[in-house]
C-alpha cells in the first residue's frame, strides 16, 4: 500500500510535525535529473522523539495519536522509497525536532507522481496560520522559495487565511511554482 502522490506523504509528515508542536517546518523538494534523484526533506522544531519512539514509528502498528492504533505515514513513505530504489532516514531527538528525508530514483517506474505541490503548500499554510512554513522547490531549471514569516510581515496583521490573501497566494503559487 502506498499513498497516491508524494504530496500526500508531504502533507502527512508535515501534519505530524504540527501535532508534535513544530512552529517552524521546512519542506524541501529537490528534483535533479543529472543525478537521477528526487529528494523530499521535512524538518521541524517540534518535541522530537526518543530512540525507542523513533524506532517504533517505523512500525505501521504504532501511533502516538490518542485512540489511533496505527500510524502508517512514516512506514508508507519508507516503503515507497525502498520500492523505488531510494533511501529513507529519520533523524530526531527529544527537544530538538525531527527530520524525515526520502530520496527516490527519478527514473524508477514505480515512483509515485509528485501531485499538486501548490495545493499542498497552500493548504498547509492557511490551515495552520500560527506555524511558519518554509517551502523550497528546486529542479534543473528553477528554484522557488516561500517563507510564511515573510508573508506575515508583509500582511501587517492581516491573517494568512483571509480570503483575499488565499486568493493572492494561489495566484502567486500558480505564477512561480
Amino acid at each position: 500500500m502506498m499513498l497516491e502522490h508524494l504530496t500526500d506523504h508531504i502533507m502527512d509528515i508535515a501534519m505530524n510535525s504540527v501535532r508534535a508542536g513544530g512552529r517552524n517546518i521546512f519542506i524541501d523538494v529537490v528534483s535533479k535529473k543529472e543525478n537521477n534523484l528526487l529528494t523530499l526533506t521535512i524538518t521541524d522544531d517540534g518535541v522530537g522523539m526518543t530512540e525507542d519512539v523513533a524506532r517504533a514509528a517505523m512500525d505501521p502498528f504504532f501511533s502516538t495519536k490518542e485512540k489511533k492504533e496505527i500510524g502508517l505515514g512514516i512506514p508508507l513513505l519508507q516503503g515507497a522509497t525502498e520500492i523505488c530504489g531510494g533511501d529513507f532516514s529519520l533523524r530526531t531527538a527529544p527537544g530538538r525536532g525531527t527530520t524525515v528525508q526520502a530520496a527516490f530514483a527519478l527514473d524508477h517506474p514505480d515512483l509515485p507522481p509528485v501531485g499538486n505541490l501548490k495545493e499542498t503548500i497552500l493548504l498547509l499554510c492557511v490551515t495552520n496560520p500560527e506555524v511558519r512554513f518554509v517551502f523550497r522547490y528546486r529542479d534543473d531549471h528553477k528554484e522557488f522559495l516561500l517563507d510564511t514569516r515573510e508573508i506575515h510581515e508583509l500582511l501587517d496583521g492581516v491573517p494568512i487565511n483571509h480570503p483575499e490573501v488565499i486568493d493572492f497566494l494561489q495566484r502567486y503559487l500558480d505564477e512561480h511554482l
